[in-house]
């Protein structure tokens, strides 16, 4: 099994990364913050004002490190890639059951199923464990039946009517999972968030992608090209699809613990003049070192029955959607919470 390896945060601003022998060196100014074995991070992941060396640019790109950059404020800018690694016949391959509408259909079904299933559980879970709520019961029972209708949908934008549908249904009644902590939900606002609650989903939901990403790049498929989320220039649609998997079960609930248990607090965000909100420099710190934390969690992966990573379940997910490509299983099984 692939081992997780670590992903270095850079948010101090105006910070400088260069190569350093086999070591990756980050600077502020005169004074070193710290110097890491290359061989030991997977990712690299810069926020705001960070300059990162050509050189290391480079190495990267030939040992495969995650090299993305953010704004300050978490919005996905840019990320560097070196060559494809992996067979070219799998993404041959993949390209054709993208231009086919029946195999598109085949896996979108399962990976809009997974992320009904997983809503619906997170949902049944808080009513299991805190007590009886009739908006969370009727919730699961309207995204069950959604879950019928999407194994059976016959094109894309029929699943994607009923993905919506579900998606609308399960935020209807997620303000029912913040407890005594202060914060509000509306409802899914995304561009820019425009409340603390967003701001914490969208942040995590960007990324979860790109661990996505790294992950189907590591396994050979292409990253831009997908089964539900149409190709458009610069999206990566193969890992927004395989993110759906993973919405209600990982990022949702990390949000909703974070909240919760009180790790962070309504002072920790700001409203800017256009009407955005973010976390403060601090707040968003705290996020992402218990980012960090929860991908060490581990867990039984409900396919493989191996422990493993959490951190690791976009490769493992890739690496069974490869194998399904190839032929060399006849379904694709999406990751689902039991």
């Amino acid at each position: 099994m692939k081992k997780l390896l670590n992903t270095l945060y850079i948010t101090r601003q105006e910070s400088y990364l260069h190569k350093e022998r086999e070591t990756i060196v980050v600077k502020n100014g005169d004074q070193k913050l710290g110097q890491f074995p290359a061989l030991t991070i997977g990712n690299i992941l810069c926020f705001g004002q960070v300059t990162v060396s050509p050189f290391l640019m480079g190495y990267c790109a030939e040992q495969g490190i995650g090299l993305v950059f953010y704004t300050e404020y978490g919005k996905f800018l840019a990320r560097v890639q070196g060559r494809q690694s992996g067979n070219v016949l799998l993404r041959r391959a993949q390209y054709r059951w993208a231009d086919d509408a029946e195999q598109s259909l085949s896996v979108a079904r399962l990976m809009v199923a997974a992320k009904i299933a997983n809503s619906r559980a997170v949902l049944l879970r808080e009513v299991r464990n805190h007590g009886g709520n009739e908006a969370l019961t009727a919730a699961g029972t309207h995204l069950n039946a959604s879950l019928r209708n999407a194994k059976i949908a016959e094109s894309t934008a029929q699943l994607m009517g009923v993905e919506g549908d579900a998606a609308a249904t399960y935020f209807s009644v997620f303000n029912e999972l913040l407890r005594g902590s202060g914060f509000v939900f509306g409802g899914r606002i995304k561009r820019p968030p425009t409340d603390p609650v967003n701001a914490m989903l969208s942040l995590t939901y960007s990324l979860i992608t790109q661990e996505c990403n790294s992950a189907l790049q590591g396994v050979g498929l292409d990253p831009m090209v997908g089964f539900l989320h149409q190709d458009r220039p610069g999206r990566a649609s193969l890992a927004l699809d395989l993110l759906e998997e993973f919405r209600a079960s990982w990022a949702d609930r990390f949000v909703l613990t974070l909240i919760n248990r009180k790790q962070i607090k309504l002072q920790d965000f700001v409203t800017e003049a256009s009407g955005a909100v973010r976390l403060t420099e601090d707040a968003r710190k705290s996020l992402l070192v218990a980012y960090q934390e929860r991908k060490q969690d581990e867990m039984m992966h409900p396919y493989l029955e191996e422990k493993i990573p959490l951190g690791l379940l976009p490769h493992c997910q890739a690496m069974l959607l490869a194998r399904h490509i190839r032929g060399d299983t006849e379904f694709y099984p999406p990751f689902l919470v039991k």
